[in-house]
């Protein structure tokens, strides 16, 4: 039982529902400062009727209308998932398009990182060797490979951070001509070129897929890094694709695949290790932000922060992405008015109409995003889930989308329309280009990536004393009245400046928690 005095949070002046503060939650009795006398035991993050809500009546938090009430709700009961009818989905006809004026934000300036200007123009945070693979079968071997690089190689060349291999599930047993096929391939062939790895793009194929190095990176995809990959001076000018091909008749046993792998691996360690981080500007960042394990705190506290991060962000210039269209489906009236043109906000419709009919040929809706730790955590349904995931997004302008796969070519804020799937999200923003990940979590989760540093925001102290060594900023302290919301933006911001300089690790990175890359492949598997 707390000993804490009773604490509740409300995010609106017309919310009829409270998310409990308290570490433990509250027992029923429990008198609330200006409120009801709880009915029921209350689990931290989990709601209070903070008046009578009839049976069918609106529950309103954010002042938004999350569910209706399945019968009877008395002022003071615990207001969970199985008492509310979700609404359904707002329709995409008829929104308010780019009719949003926020205020002008003033630009940020002086702020800089030392980074790696990579030969395109784009800015690397990390310095790392990674090897692309066509396909799921060349997987062992690069793994083995990479192992002995890190091992044979690596210590030669300190300047390098790192060798990863970019293992996937994809590449043959697809249908790979039809339509939606150009997801995963345009994902992989962006992954391959995303700023951390300075231009060096080196192949693993079998073979005999269907994806074959020069449909994944065709002639012209891949930026010139020095004069030595320059065949004329022309406008034509290609960097050629350097593949390790297995089924090549010159490689005799297992060990002969291997050795061609560290031999060319070696040319390309060697060209990274002579670069040297630089001053650059902040504008420099591509940032994509993120949640998962998401909890009621996660829009009370993580969100909000990140959110006022991400106005820091655009008016230093930088790249912001915010994603997971289920978990913003439901605030798409909030996203087309913020649109900077009514260009922008089409394009956001014509990506949340493309999934509402992918998740329709499932046969599931946006109801199926929640997930069971989602409502321990009090979030009742995907409603309430998206008013604190859109958070994160901030006030500014969205100035531009990014469809699933392709590559961020713009400033400012902009939608990566990606899958709620934490995997199959941070991968896809990594094929946008993203240098920089920011991920909030209430339930709590260990994700990470080998190819971008991870920065993980906690939701609540409790979670950021018990995982003190996962998580890298206690956005909790809002809640307990230890910090403001623009304190912990400024705090996140700083931190991102020196995990970006390399100055500080991220501690996933620490750790080398990575998760594996996960293509997002609506086309059929044959």
């Amino acid at each position: 039982m707390s000993t804490q005095a009773p604490l509740f949070i409300t995010m609106h002046a017309a919310d009829n529902v409270a998310i409990v503060a308290n570490d433990g939650g509250l027992p029923a009795g429990t008198a609330l400062p200006g409120g009801p006398v709880l009915v029921d035991k209350v689990p931290q993050a989990h709601k209070v009727a903070l008046v009578d809500i009839p049976e069918g009546g609106e529950v309103r938090r954010y002042n938004v209308v999350i569910g209706y009430a399945l019968k009877p709700i008395p002022a003071g009961s615990w207001v969970h998932e199985r008492l509310l009818q979700m609404p359904a989905a707002r329709a995409l006809e008829g929104l308010p398009i780019a009719t949003a004026r926020p205020p002008e934000m003033p630009p940020l300036e002086g702020f800089t990182f030392e980074g790696y200007r990579n030969p395109d123009g784009s800015v690397g945070t990390r310095n790392i060797l990674a090897i692309t693979q066509t396909v799921q079968c060349v997987a062992g071997v690069t793994a083995f490979a990479v192992k002995r690089i890190k091992e044979e190689l690596l210590p030669r060349f300190p300047n390098v951070d790192d060798v990863v291999a970019l293992e996937h599930t994809y590449g043959c047993g697809v249908a790979i001509d039809a339509p939606d096929a150009v997801v995963p391939i345009r994902t992989l062939r962006n992954i391959s070129l995303n700023p951390n790895f300075g231009g060096e793009v080196m192949v693993v194929s079998l073979g005999c897929e269907k994806l074959q190095p020069e449909r994944l990176l065709p002639p012209g995809s891949i930026p010139l890094v020095d004069e030595r990959n320059v065949a004329d001076v022309g406008a034509s000018a290609d960097s050629p694709l350097d593949v390790v091909c297995l089924q090549d008749d010159a490689h005799v046993g297992f060990m002969s695949m291997v050795e061609s792998i560290l031999r060319q691996a070696e040319e390309h360690l060697e060209r990274l290790n002579a670069r040297r981080r630089e001053s650059v500007p902040a504008s420099e960042l591509v940032v994509g932000v993120q949640c998962g394990g998401s909890d009621a705190f996660s829009g009370v506290t993580a969100n909000p922060a990140v959110g006022f991060c991400t106005d820091l962000l655009v008016r230093a210039g930088a790249t912001v992405m915010f994603s997971e269209v289920t978990e913003v489906r439901d605030g798409i009236d909030q996203l087309t008015s913020r649109a900077a043109t009514p260009e922008v906000a089409e394009a956001m419709i014509r990506e949340m109409a493309w999934y509402d009919a992918y998740l329709d040929r499932g046969r599931v809706d946006r109801s199926a995003n929640t997930t069971p730790g989602n409502k321990k955590g009090g979030l009742s349904n995907i409603v309430e889930k998206a008013m604190g995931s859109i958070v994160k997004s901030g006030s500014a302008p969205i100035s531009g989308v990014v469809p699933p796969g392709e590559k961020a070519r713009q400033k400012g804020l902009l939608y990566a329309a990606t899958p709620a799937s934490d995997f199959i999200c941070g991968t896809l923003q990594v094929a946008a280009g993203m240098n920089l990940h920011v991920f909030t979590t209430g339930r709590g989760t260990p994700f990470g990536l080998a190819e971008v540093p991870v920065i993980k925001v906690a939701t609540r102290s409790d979670l950021a004393r018990r995982w003190h060594d996962l998580m890298d900023v206690n956005a909790g302290r809002i809640a307990d009245g230890q910090a403001t919301i623009e304190e912990v933006g400024w705090e996140l911001f700083r931190l991102m400046l020196d995990v970006a300089s390399g100055r500080k690790k991220t501690w996933a990175e620490q750790w080398r928690l990575h998760n594996a890359l996960v293509l997002f492949n609506p086309a059929p598997i044959t």
